[in-house]
This record gives C-alpha cells, structure tokens and sequence, in this order.
C-alpha cells in the first residue's frame, strides 16, 4: 500500500495539497516520471514524512 493510499488521499487530493499536477502524481506512482527536490519536499510535507523516506519507497 503506498502512503497517498495509507493517508486515504486521492491523486487528485494529493496533488491539490502538494501543487503538481494529479496526472504527475500517477506517474511517479508507476515510476514513469522523474520528480524534483522540490515536489519530494512538497509531498513528504502533505503526506507527513522525511523526504528521505520518498526516495527509500522508490528504491525498495
């Protein structure tokens, strides 16, 4: 379960909270969108998290 699903934040919320685009937010779901420092510290805020765990979510 990813932490958007855990925190029962819709693309679409998410995206609202953290600025980019829910289409961008699909993407990098899948892996098929790089992000930038900005949007990981953008999301690990709204979704309460260090930005080092976003990245560690990715790798596993």
């Amino acid at each position: 379960m990813s932490l958007r699903s855990e925190r029962r934040l819709s693309q679409e919320r998410l995206a609202e909270l953290a600025d980019p685009h829910r289409n961008t937010i699909g993407a990098l779901e899948r892996g098929e969108e790089n992000v930038s420092l900005l949007a990981i510290a953008a999301l690990a805020k709204v979704l309460h998290v260090k930005p080092a765990d976003l990245i560690k979510t990715v790798r596993a």
